[in-house]
């Protein structure tokens, strides 16, 4: 086969490949149309997430088969999830290997086809560990309930969504003792939430907005007095949220510090050795002295005498035994 032929073949070979994986790839585009999420701060310590989530999916995209939806912490059973899609049940709720924490939901049949809209139920009951001290001014022994619906990437989504979250506190308050707090992450809507009881006596808190978007992270929060659960529902150390890109940064620092230190190190220690090469030896057991038994010479070599000293004695040495003879005197 001659190098041109051979190469020829190969090409085609590859771009069979990348039109097969192309064939294969799923393409997610679609539009968040509403986001309606109710949280409730149980009296036991847990809360319950409720979920309606509408979806207009692209005609040009692929049938929107998964959902994956965030959880507010890793402390929540499986068997405690449930959901819908335009009120059919389903079965297929596994754990998201793309949100973390957080449940995957297979849609299975009730997949929502391009170009049509769907909406998704999730309910997510007994979280726990939700609850922190309140760091809310001008209030002492409260704690505090923060949350943060989920959101989709950017690249996925498009265009507005109208979006509705509720905070639902635990029965038994005051309507002088919650306190809201302000939303973080760019909302839209009024500052001030709607406030009042619902018809459990519960106080609740809700904000909306008709032009916020779905791929934003907002946290919206309230805090109360702690009395209302049970003091070992409240965590007494902040949650830790661990940043990849942080770690990677902060590995790369310390790599390049310790480098540095290493360098040091292998300088100081290298020419401490060098400047051990060049020590005169010494043959010696400490507090004992020299050995006896040597001669005057060794001695002399062994105490580190000058050489010239050195070299007289070995000379002298020499005419003494007849070794060597004086032929001229100046």
């Amino acid at each position: 086969m001659s190098r041109f032929r051979w190469l020829s073949v190969t090409l085609s070979m590859f771009l069979l490949l990348l039109c097969t994986t192309s064939a294969y790839a799923q393409t997610y585009r679609f539009q968040v149309d509403t986001v309606d999420v109710t949280v409730y701060g149980n009296s036991d310590g847990t809360s319950t997430v409720d979920y309606q989530i509408q979806f207009t999916n692209s005609p040009s995209a692929d049938p929107i088969d998964y959902v994956d939806i965030g959880v507010p912490n890793s402390n929540y059973s499986l068997s405690n999830v449930s959901a819908e899609v335009d009120g059919s049940r389903i079965s297929d709720i596994q754990t998201s290997e793309y949100v973390n924490p957080g449940v995957a939901l297979g849609l299975g049949s009730r997949s929502i086809p391009p170009g049509k809209t769907g909406t998704v139920h999730v309910l997510i009951k007994n979280i726990r560990r939700v609850f922190y001290p309140s760091t809310a001014e001008g209030v002492k022994d409260y704690a505090s309930l923060e949350f943060s619906p989920t959101w989709f990437g950017s690249e996925y989504v498009s265009g507005s969504t109208r979006y509705t979250v509720t905070l639902l506190l635990p029965p038994g308050i005051n309507p002088d003792e919650p306190r809201y707090h302000a939303v973080r992450g760019g909302w839209p809507g009024d500052s001030e939430p709607q406030s009042g009881y619902d018809s459990e006596g519960r106080v609740y808190y809700q904000w909306t907005a008709d032009n916020a978007n779905a791929h934003t992270q907002y946290t919206f929060g309230a805090s109360f007095p702690a009395k209302l659960i049970p003091a070992e529902s409240i965590v007494k150390t902040p949650p830790i949220s661990i940043d990849f890109e942080d770690i990677c940064c902060g590995g790369i620092i310390l790599v390049t510090l310790g480098s540095f230190i290493w360098g040091i190190y292998e300088a100081i220690w290298g020419a401490r050795k060098r400047k051990l090469q060049y020590l005169p030896p010494k043959i010696s057991v400490e507090g004992h002295g020299i050995k006896r038994g040597l001669t005057a010479v060794e001695a002399a070599i062994l105490m580190e005498q000058p050489v010239d000293r050195v070299m007289t004695m070995i000379l002298f040495s020499l005419i003494k035994k007849n070794a060597a003879s004086v032929v001229k005197k100046d």
